[in-house]
Parts: C-alpha cells; sequence; structure tokens
C-alpha cells in the first residue's frame, strides 16, 4: 500500500512541476534573436551635457560645439548629437552659429548633417547686417565652409525676408546661391 501510495505522490508531484512549467512557457516570452549585427545598432558609448572645441593655431580658427546628448555608432562610424549648438570663428570674418534639434557627424567632421529646427546666423546678436537662416535640415561641410539644403529655407538680414527652396552658401566668398522658388519681402 505505501508502494502505491508512494508512487502517486510522486506521480503528482511530477505533473504539477510539468503544469508549473507549461504554465511558465506561456506566460513569460522568449527574448528576441538577435544576430551579431544588433550589437552594432547600440551606441558604443553615449555622453550627456558635452562641450568641444577644436582649434587650427595656424589660422586661428576655433570650432566649438555643445550638446546635451552625444551617441557614437560604431558600425556606420558615426556620433548623433541632440540639442547642438555648433559655434565657428576665424579672423576677419563675422562669427557662424548653428543649433539643431539634431545632428550627425560623419567622416571626423567632414560632414555634419543637421535635421530639425535649424537656425543659422552669421554675425554677432549686436550686428544689424547678421544673416538669420531657418529650415528644417542642413548639411554642413566645415573644411570647405559651405552649408547646404534643399528644403525650405527663410532667410532674415536688415528688413529682408527671403523664403526659397534649397540653398548653397559659401562662407569663403560670403554668397548665398538660392536654388528655386525664390519670393522676397521687404519690410
Amino acid at each position: 500500500m505505501f508502494r502505491r501510495l508512494n508512487f502517486s505522490f510522486s506521480f503528482i508531484v511530477l505533473l504539477g512541476l510539468t503544469a508549473l512549467a507549461l504554465w511558465f512557457d506561456n506566460v513569460t516570452e522568449p527574448l528576441p534573436s538577435s544576430t551579431d549585427n544588433d550589437l552594432y545598432q547600440q551606441p558604443d558609448y553615449i555622453a550627456e551635457n558635452i562641450s568641444g572645441l577644436r582649434v587650427e593655431y595656424a589660422q586661428s580658427i576655433q570650432h566649438v560645439f555643445h550638446a546635451k546628448k552625444m551617441s557614437h555608432f560604431i558600425n556606420q562610424d558615426f556620433t548623433k548629437l541632440n540639442d547642438v549648438d555648433f559655434m565657428y570663428f576665424k579672423p576677419d570674418t563675422p562669427p557662424f552659429r548653428v543649433s539643431a534639434n539634431q545632428a550627425e557627424i560623419h567622416e571626423n567632421g567632414k560632414n555634419i548633417f543637421l535635421n530639425g529646427n535649424v537656425n543659422a546666423i552669421r554675425g554677432t546678436d549686436q550686428d544689424d547686417k547678421k544673416i538669420i537662416v531657418k529650415t528644417e535640415s542642413l548639411h554642413l561641410i566645415p573644411d570647405q565652409e559651405i552649408v547646404k539644403t534643399d528644403q525650405q529655407v527663410m532667410i532674415t538680414r536688415l528688413n529682408t525676408t527671403i523664403n526659397a527652396t534649397g540653398l548653397e552658401f559659401n562662407n569663403k566668398s560670403n554668397t548665398i546661391e538660392l536654388l528655386s522658388r525664390v519670393r522676397a519681402v521687404d519690410r
């Protein structure tokens, strides 16, 4: 009689454990399968409230930036910045400042892509002749001192406001080329 009771108790415990394992299997979800490439989609480092300075002493050029968050992605070798401000100072030229919601820096700073609420200002705040450019997307090429976009732009200088689609600004030659649908209003 004890053998039969012992067998029944063991069998009931085994059934209970099996039911518990099946219940856990149904309640929990397995981690999604990841490939080796998924590891490279994540940033390899993140920094918050960061500032940087690059100085070219021979030409007295300064590049300064501030960002709330910076993430570097090793797979594509680019850096993403959130809430960013760039400043460019060169002797005998007005300062150039750019701010945006996001920026992506590619090729060690040779190409910078700004997106979201982009504001570019050439000149100081006290300068009446400063140029203000507003757009949603802007491509900076710092080594060539070129700024360009194919998006809608609004340019303000003195009492004149210019709206256009597409722009290329060359800081070296101090020229702005508007690509299409140009409309100017003088207040």
